[in-house]
């Protein structure tokens, strides 16, 4: 004969059981959540494209608490103060030095019809002209802003003529991650519109004038 006392164990047993099946089943259920800075880019018209402009943009320079795959994010609320949160279930498709670099040089040579030969050999007979970017502050608040402070360099290969420039850009962004990476989208346009604009500067002989 099989006591009460038996019978509710093995009651008690089950339901644990099924709790603990239904957490992890829980668990499963928020998949990680990949976002890209690569934002879809216009085509460029060949009048437009530049074939004897060659730039070359080397890996982007940012704090060491930014280079993971992990958002980094301003925690809310009165009482969060200086915090960041580590976001493991919204992660950048690459470490976001990565993410930064692709992005800001696809979207340069876009920009300029030119040709990046970061990743493919130099040309021996064309100037190349070398940019050096770096991310010297980042703050993405969600539900606020997004505020970014770029600086660069660029220096012509064929004569070593360098000018420097620094950007501070402010973008609002609504509530979610979603809204949040679009806002950051936005300021690396704003970089890409800066920078070009000073490779174009350059080119034409003169000295760039920094924005921002």
């Amino acid at each position: 004969m099989i006591s009460t006392k038996t019978t509710a164990s093995r009651v008690h047993g089950a339901l644990f059981t099924l709790a603990t099946a239904l957490a992890l089943a829980g668990c499963a259920s928020s998949p990680t959540r990949f976002y890209t800075l690569s934002a879809p880019q216009a085509a460029v018209p060949a009048q437009a494209q530049n074939a004897r402009l060659f730039i070359e943009v080397s890996p982007i320079a940012l704090p060491e608490r930014l280079a993971r795959p992990q958002l980094v994010v301003r925690s809310s609320g009165a009482n969060a103060g200086a915090r960041v949160d580590i976001l493991e279930q919204e992660r950048w498709s690459s470490p976001f030095n990565n993410e930064l670099r692709d992005a800001l040089a696809s979207g340069l040579a876009n920009r300029l019809g030119a040709t990046d030969v970061s990743r493919s050999g130099r040309p021996t007979d064309q100037p190349v002209y070398r940019i050096a970017i770096e991310l010297r502050e980042f703050d993405a608040a969600p539900g606020d802003k997004v505020q970014a402070t770029y600086s660069w360099s660029i220096t012509r290969s064929d004569n070593a003529k360098t000018g420097a420039c620094r950007l501070t850009v402010s973008e609002p962004v609504a509530a979610g991650i979603d809204a949040l990476v679009l806002g950051v989208q936005r300021t690396v346009a704003d970089a890409v519109n800066a920078i070009a604009a000073n490779v174009n500067t350059f080119k034409s002989g003169a000295t760039p004038a920094c924005q921002g």
